[in-house]
């Protein structure tokens, strides 16, 4: 009976939202991780061949991280300002509430997760574009842009969840 209390107790509002916070930490440092890992590796091969292309496949290797850094934004805006876990007094939610915020966490989770591996694919074309017209730089660019517009989406709607959320 006594491993049930302490499951309760540590099953509470609060442990969830901060379940959200590292599942949009996770997920989408995941995504990023595996997005610049693919791009990195395309941009080895064309550094072997011209290593005077490093600054074109350093910007496309780099546009897949920032999922990662909105899933750090978002976790951070939950645990930090709306939870005040480094203040005096935290927030201590509710069961309802604190799936509230999981699940407001997920969006930028799981969109950032996926975009940054469809961005990195697109950045792996853009070093196979630039390899042979390094002026089209700025078309390869762009091409990655627009895959991370739909991160930006899921971002504003994880933390427009969170700052609406009267606790």
């Amino acid at each position: 009976m006594e491993t049930v209390a302490t499951f309760a107790e540590m099953f509470n509002g609060t442990a969830l939202a901060i379940l959200g916070a590292v599942m949009a930490v996770f997920l989408a440092g995941t995504g990023s991780a595996r997005g610049v890992g693919m791009a990195g590796v395309a941009s080895a091969g064309l550094l072997s061949e011209d290593p005077s292309k490093f600054g074109s496949t350093l910007v496309l290797q780099a546009l897949p991280g920032t999922q990662g850094i909105y899933g750090l934004i978002t976790a951070f805006i939950l645990v930090f300002i709306k939870l005040n876990m480094l203040g005096d007094a935290p927030a201590v939610l509710s069961v309802q509430d604190g799936l509230y915020f999981m699940f407001a966490c997920m969006p930028i989770g799981i969109v950032g997760y996926t975009s940054a591996i469809h961005q990195g694919k697109v950045c792996v074309s853009g070093v196979a574009l630039i390899s042979k017209r390094p002026k089209e730089l700025g078309k390869a660019i762009t091409a990655a842009a627009l895959v991370e517009t739909y991160a930006i989406f899921a971002l504003l709607i994880s933390v427009l969840l969170i700052v609406i959320k009267e606790i």
